[in-house]
């Protein structure tokens, strides 16, 4: 089974054409995570036929549960499918995923994809559909959530998938995140687990961030976390339409005017291909 390895400000996938395999990709996905025995990545990323889109992503995070959208996993999909013909070289790529239809477009240089933009679709800001236990109509905003002993004001958004946002006057660097992390991802209050990100404001165009991601812990980047985060700090006046969010992986830039859809923005990196026996 030939693969490909890619990422996007350091957030990893290993991607493989399934158009045709048949396989316990959860399985899969555990192995090739694995940075010791396997490949080593956040999980497995698939591209596979759509009757609704260009072609499919199925994503995969790293202890083999199903994500239901990934923002540097579809840039970069969309490139590997360029790059193997998986789908026609367009100005815009549609995506199925299970978070809906998202639009893809290139950016080249010398005819190579470095950049993707991604539509990323509306913020869901209603419990239910984010979706967390909490009694609210409104968005849910700073609220008061006690964590290992110690409260947190805490925003929630859905990008496809569940965020919990926490924003620290104390540096994102110095936060305990392999232990706080997969406290917040697992809370009862959230069915579908969550994920984590804690920033800090640099200035009105720049935020700084960290992430746990549900289902692969610390990554180095997230983009769906990066669009909940641009997301909740506009809501709460602390930057415009435009910002830069600041990784460990890289920088990723978000767009958001308050109505239309969450644009994002990042490179594409490919690292390695291979094949696995």
């Amino acid at each position: 089974m030939k693969f490909t390895k890619m990422h996007g400000a350091g957030n990893d996938y290993v991607y493989v054409d399934a158009r045709s395999l048949k396989k316990d990709w959860s399985s899969v996905a555990v192995f090739v995570s694995n940075r010791n025995f396997g490949i080593g990545s956040d999980g497995l990323i698939l591209a596979e036929e759509s009757d609704v889109a260009d072609v499919k992503m199925s994503m995969y995070n790293s202890d083999g549960s199903q994500g239901e959208m990934c923002g540097n996993g579809i840039r970069c999909l969309v490139a590997f499918a360029i790059i193997n013909n998986i789908v026609s070289k367009k100005d815009v790529i549609s995506v199925e995923t299970l978070a809906g239809v998202k639009n893809v477009t290139p950016v080249y240089e010398d005819d190579k994809i470095v950049r993707c933009i991604v539509s990323m679709g509306l913020p869901e800001f209603q419990a239910s559909k984010i979706p967390v236990k909490f009694d609210s109509t409104v968005p849910i905003i700073d609220a008061p959530i006690k964590v290992a002993g110690q409260s947190y004001e805490v925003s929630m958004v859905s990008m496809g998938n569940p965020h919990a946002v926490v924003f620290l006057e104390s540096p994102v660097d110095d936060f305990d995140l392999t232990t706080i992390g997969p406290k917040f991802e697992n809370l009862e209050i959230f069915p579908n687990r969550t994920n984590f990100e804690i920033v800090n404001i640099i200035d009105d165009n720049k935020l700084k961030v960290r992430v746990w991601e549900r289902g692969s812990g610390i990554t180095l980047a997230c983009g769906t976390g990066a669009c909940a985060v641009g997301v909740i700090a506009r809501n709460k006046g602390i930057i415009s339409d435009n910002v830069n969010i600041s990784l460990p992986g890289g920088n990723l830039l978000v767009r958001w005017d308050g109505i239309s859809d969450v644009y994002l923005e990042g490179p594409v990196e490919l690292v390695f291909e291979g094949e696995m026996f």
